[in-house]
């Protein structure tokens, strides 16, 4: 019985626990293999290329192809988020393991020791030398004392060990999914971009005149003492910026709308105007990107104020998309926000977006619940984002209703169905 103790727990004590570096290492390899093929295979640019062209000088279907890969790029950097979140709960489960079998390292050679010393020279037995009873029974006593110590610590030990080799399967599979789920994203990203790229070019008609008014944009937001005041000047002296703010103010001017109806209208990918009015939109908006909330709205600012939006922790360059339908009256750099996007959403309403690295639309543009229009970076960019304590990116985003910020928490959305999108 001793013997077959020995004999199962001799290989698993011949497992390193620092066995699965290898393993980590070949997947780590292949990893950083997907992220560097960035640019994607010929093949998948042709295919691209051939969906632009189908899609050109429609603006439904262009709209209906972006919705379409935003949500898949978030439902991808959600399952991204998941998986690196199991993998670190898998790395600490190994390291406890790993402590423990360290811990009793000792003890477990001990006990092996003396059950392969007992091996090899086995106790006589009584009837064939009895002028070795004492030593018999010395053997015996020693070995009923020793024996069921070692069972212990052989199940115990088989039991870490075949917990650490359950970690380290599930670790290789989770790098597997991760680096797929990886490579997916890059694809899904190519993918936007271009679609982007072609929803830009369809605006180009007045590029020059766009040229002009981005350029006075910026003269406005250096002058421009605070947000409010940058709202009232480029929404009177930018003409994108007016005729956007028109627009937003007609569409509130809608026939009320029955719940099949405000549906419709949430549905059709080619609006001009927005699908519902933002009031009515409370319970329906989508997060404008995936993360966690940082610091919430109303909560103490550290400078002995409240804070007038959320601030969300995103991943490395997430993408960032409207969260209701309106139009664009600024896009660019201001003060302490540094890339700051404001929508306006009809009726008073302004949505502002704050710390993200590159905005994809311009000026007077209409954008659709849900439709990408801007990128984080590789980490903060907020000024205020420096007590937060945190190295991923942060994105800003604040509601006002005529000038006055307001809690966005009634807006967002309670479950994926019940999202406003085209």
């Amino acid at each position: 019985m001793a013997a077959g103790w020995l004999a199962s727990a001799a290989p698993l004590l011949a497992q390193s626990p620092e066995g699965p570096q290898d393993a980590a290492a070949k997947h780590q390899q292949r990893i950083e293999e997907l992220d560097a093929d960035l640019k994607g295979s010929t093949a998948e640019q042709q295919r691209l290329a051939a969906e632009i062209a189908n899609l050109k000088g429609d603006r439904a279907k262009l709209n209906a192809a972006l919705l379409d890969t935003a949500q898949k790029v978030r439902d991808v950097e959600n399952k991204l988020d998941a998986s690196e979140q199991r993998l670190l709960q898998l790395g600490r489960e190994a390291s406890d393991i790993r402590e423990s079998l360290d811990a009793r390292r000792s003890v477990l050679a001990e006990v092996l020791g003396g059950l392969v010393r007992l091996g090899r020279r086995p106790p006589p037995a009584l009837l064939v030398r009895p002028d070795d009873a004492l030593q018999s029974v010395r053997s015996a006593m020693l070995l009923g004392a020793v024996l069921p110590e070692l069972k212990a610590e052989t199940e115990l030990l088989a039991s870490e060990l075949a917990a650490q080799e359950r970690v380290r399967q599930e670790t290789a599979r989770e790098r597997d999914a991760l680096a797929e789920l990886k490579d997916s994203l890059a694809g899904e990203r190519r993918r936007t971009a271009a679609l982007i790229d072609e929803r830009q070019k369809s605006l180009e008609a007045g590029e020059a005149a766009l040229v002009s008014e981005r350029q006075r944009a910026d003269v406005l937001a250096a002058e421009a003492s605070n947000v409010r005041d940058l709202l009232a000047r480029v929404e009177t002296e930018i003409a994108a910026s007016r005729k956007a703010a028109e627009a937003a103010r007609a569409s509130q001017n809608k026939a009320p709308q029955g719940p099949a109806d405000r549906l419709a209208a949430l549905q059709d990918p080619g609006r001009l105007t927005p699908g519902i009015p933002f009031i009515d939109a409370k319970g329906l908006l989508p997060l404008p990107a995936g993360g966690t909330v940082l610091k919430a709205f109303g909560a103490e600012d550290g400078y002995g104020g409240q804070e007038k939006g959320v601030s969300f922790g995103t991943r490395v360059e997430a993408q960032v998309a409207a969260p209701s339908d309106g139009w664009v009256v600024y896009a660019g750099p201001f003060r302490s926000y540094g890339q700051l996007l404001i929508i306006n959403a009809g009726g008073g309403y302004h949505i502002l977006l704050a710390g993200m690295d590159k905005i994809t639309v311009e000026l007077g543009q209409f954008v659709l619940s849900g439709e990408p229009v801007a990128v984080m970076g590789q980490g903060p960019q907020l000024v205020s984002s420096v007590g937060l304590g945190t190295a991923q990116p942060i994105l800003y985003v604040e509601f006002r209703k005529d000038g006055i910020s307001i809690d966005p928490t009634p807006w967002w959305a309670t479950s994926e169905s019940e999202k406003a999108r085209g």
